[in-house]
């Protein structure tokens, strides 16, 4: 062998090693944030008059049936989640790799079907009480409840970290860098908005002394109430002119902001009326509009996002998320909020909330969205580049 020939094929595999794409656990990576197609999207006059369907409900409907809404997990349903997450754990898989096939549940899975589709088809939320997170501590409690994720959509990352399991805890950040900071690291109030992803869960593993408290409403009572009060305001959330930050998690080439609209029509016959909204993702980009870049929020826009926000809120259905409730909420037809809290001091703990953001392609049942990853099982979501999914027992 020639001198120096062994060390240059090292050379050359670690070279071809080191630029292979990475693997994604399952073959799905998160799609991220796109901009919609904007020949999909459909004009105002276009829109319905009203809407009359299952996803359409009213406070008054739930606030004093709790029975409608609240599930309680029975001795037979923790068992077997207790029993599916010691198995993964003694397997050795990191969290990652918890799919349905890993993570089997014989006698609960027909009854998350049956909520899966009142999430994505029905009125978009439920509450399950009783998942015994101080007993089993947060690795097996993180276990059962991506398991339990996994009946309802695939997980995708929520940030440029990659993390799919994602820590809703107040690290100190200020809430008034609107351009850097991500407003679930604070204690700060939390306006109507939708996350981007089909359906969001969150597990209390620890409340805080004072507030924290949850408000969900209906988008289609939101829309209808619109509609009829304020129709100019409407007008306005249907075009496509408002820009959204990206907070800096994005992959080379990328824009850092996108244009879209706030209500869209699904592009298909007797397409649903869906929501896009985050007001804090629009009150940020002043970089950009002092540059010249992008124009600035018209005086239309902003009093469009202040109406929608009261709206939410008169129409809105309190709750308050003890230790050990679950929420998940559909982000296409309901919009969720959070009061401004405050936590004990130390050494209690801070409150802590496990976040999944789920997708749910059009192929098993999901919107059909005007955006290009429509029909990727990981679709929506925050992907930077190739940055890997993660899922840590904590915030970081």
């Amino acid at each position: 062998m020639a001198p120096g020939l062994a060390s240059t094929e090292e050379n050359n595999a670690f070279v071809a090693k080191a630029q292979s794409p990475p693997v994604f656990p399952h073959g799905i990576k998160t799609s991220g944030q796109h901009p919609p197609i904007y020949h999909e999207l459909r004009p105002y006059q276009t829109f319905p008059n009203s809407i009359n369907a299952p996803t359409l409900w009213e406070a008054e409907d739930y606030k004093d049936h709790p029975e409608r809404w609240v599930h309680q997990f029975s001795p037979e349903e923790l068992n077997e989640l207790s029993t599916a997450a010691d198995n993964f754990k003694a397997a050795g898989s990191p969290l990652t790799e918890v799919t349905k096939a890993a993570f089997p549940l014989p006698r609960l899975s027909s009854f998350l079907e049956s909520v899966r589709n009142e999430l994505l088809n029905g009125k978009g939320f439920i509450l399950f009480k009783g998942f015994p997170v101080q007993q089993w501590g947060n690795q097996k409690s993180a276990i059962a409840y991506m398991g339990l994720g996994t009946y309802l959509g695939y997980f995708v990352s929520q940030n440029g970290k990659g993390h799919v399991l994602g820590h809703v805890k107040d690290l100190g950040e200020d809430a008034k860098q609107t351009d850097k900071v991500r407003i679930y690291r604070t204690n700060a109030r939390q306006y109507f908005h939708a996350d981007p992803c089909d359906i969001v869960g969150l597990l209390c593993i620890a409340r805080a002394l004072q507030g924290g408290e949850s408000d969900i409403t209906s988008v289609h009572n939101v829309y209808n109430t619109l509609r009829m009060e304020r129709p100019d305001v409407l007008k306005t959330l249907t075009e496509p002119n408002w820009y959204v930050d990206r907070k800096g998690e994005v992959s080379q080439g990328e824009d850092p902001y996108i244009r879209e609209s706030v209500f869209y029509l699904e592009p298909k016959e007797n397409g649903r009326v869906y929501c896009k909204w985050d007001p804090y993702f629009i009150r940020s980009l002043s970089r950009f509009s002092s540059a010249g870049l992008i124009p600035p929020l018209s005086d239309a826009q902003s009093e469009a996002a202040d109406v929608l926000e009261e709206t939410c809120k008169r129409l809105s259905l309190h709750m308050v998320l003890e230790v050990g409730d679950i929420q998940f909420v559909s982000n296409s037809h309901v919009l969720h909020a959070r009061t401004e809290y405050k936590d004990h001091a130390p050494p209690a703990p801070r409150r802590h909330l496990m976040r999944l953001w789920l997708a749910t392609p059009v192929s098993e049942g999901g919107w059909c969205l005007p955006f290009k990853d429509r029909d990727e099982k990981g679709r929506g979501g925050i992907q930077v580049d190739d940055t890997l999914p993660r899922a840590e027992l904590d915030a970081d």
